[in-house]
């Protein structure tokens, strides 16, 4: 199985990234949103750690910036009614230590920010992470006001979705607005995030 492609970026699709390796063979790697968003250009160097899947129609490659990524991925993959591209959702809004805290935090909410996670498969996945994702080295319980996070961004993201926002967009500018400026209240974050997506757009 292939677990690590370094090459030149040649295209990318809609998620995905066409590799062209040292050897002259080109691999489409399909990536979590952050990744993606994040890709460097057309001719420039990329690396990612793959996961393989093979499937009775198809071989399917997805990337990752880290191993620990790729493990969560591998960990997601492995819950039932979870598959590939709902794995790659939820990295694309929460990294690996961000799902660790939704854990330790007992947010059992938070997943519903993941479009197309509904409340009970959000409750299903989260009861199931609680036994398969590795918590060493994280504290056992955050502060009052960093665990009140989860309900400010999820608040955020529903007022951007009332603005005509997709969920998937909106989930991932709030979260960079909150890694930039953690303490911002409701109003805070959506004056950020409107200012980010002003700016993209422009």
């Amino acid at each position: 199985m292939i677990g690590f492609i370094e090459g030149e970026q040649l295209e990318t699709g809609e998620n995905s990234c066409l590799v062209l390796t040292s050897g002259g063979v080109g691999y489409e790697v399909f990536l979590p949103s952050h990744t993606f968003a994040q890709l460097p250009g057309k001719g420039e160097r990329v690396r990612f750690f793959i996961h393989t899947q093979v499937r009775e129609d198809a071989l399917e490659l997805f990337g990752f910036d880290s191993w620990d990524e790729r493990e969560t991925f591998q960990t997601l993959i492995s819950i039932n009614r979870v598959g590939a591209r709902t794995a790659l959702a939820i990295l694309g809004i929460y990294r690996p230590d961000d799902l660790r805290r939704l854990v330790i935090d007992e947010d059992v909410h938070g997943l519903t920010l993941v479009p197309g996670i509904g409340k009970k498969t959000g409750q299903q996945i989260f009861l199931e992470l609680k036994f398969k994702l590795k918590l060493d080295g994280l504290p056992q319980r955050q502060s009052a006001s960093a665990a009140s996070g989860g309900s400010l961004a999820r608040d955020a993201v529903a007022g951007l979705a009332n603005l005509g926002y997709s969920e998937d967009e909106a989930a991932f500018v709030v979260k960079e607005v909150l890694e930039a400026e953690p303490d911002l209240d409701v109003g805070g974050i959506l004056r950020a995030a409107l200012k980010r997506m002003a700016k993209r757009a422009g």
